[in-house]
């Protein structure tokens, strides 16, 4: 793990199961509905109770209808070490022109703000929409790194970082990492 004083807070980088992640709460790559899937949103459905998970998704969309692109939501981290799953949507590459850049970075920011909101200090995201959703990698790196930074001067968090499955990905953000912090 690496790790960059930031404010009065800490940016870390790791490779790993984000699922296994001990800190107060880890952020999924979710879908609009909430439904569960592959990838990263598949494995914490499964590793937090499929069941338990699926059915606190189904409240949170009765209330809300769907979760667009780049907002926010919170649920008990139920079987997961984390005691919450932040749940944000990340935008489908479309190109660049869609929004993507804003979309991405407010899943990023608006996951800290709610992070704040319910005290929690410590928070793992997986790389938002850089698997089937087509994100170029580099430039989500960017994208994500300055918004992570942004919060913790902001004091929104203690402690954010990237748990990234796999050792490319992981070279990756830390290469990016160290070019901008």
């Amino acid at each position: 793990m690496q790790r960059w004083e930031i404010g009065s807070g800490h940016l870390f980088i790791t490779q790993g199961d984000l699922t296994t992640f001990e800190g107060d709460a880890i952020v999924n790559a979710a879908n609009s509905a909430l439904a569960g899937g592959g990838g990263v949103d598949g494995a914490i459905h499964r590793r937090a109770g499929i069941v338990e998970l699926q059915q606190a998704c189904r409240t949170i969309i009765a209330d809300i209808g769907t979760l667009p692109p780049g907002e926010a939501v919170i649920s008990p981290g139920f079987n997961l070490p984390a005691k919450h799953i932040i749940h944000t949507v990340g935008p489908i590459w479309r190109g660049g022109d869609n929004r993507e850049p804003e979309l991405l970075r407010n899943a990023y920011v608006n996951s800290l703000k709610l992070a704040n909101k319910y005290d929690i200090s410590t928070i793992a995201f997986p790389a938002i929409s850089c698997g089937v959703y087509g994100y170029p990698v580099e430039a989500a790196t960017r994208i994500a790194l300055a918004a992570l930074k942004e919060g913790l001067e902001a004091g929104l968090v203690a402690e954010a970082g990237m748990v990234l499955h796999g050792s490319e990905a992981h070279d990756t953000w830390l290469a990016a990492a160290n070019k901008v912090l």
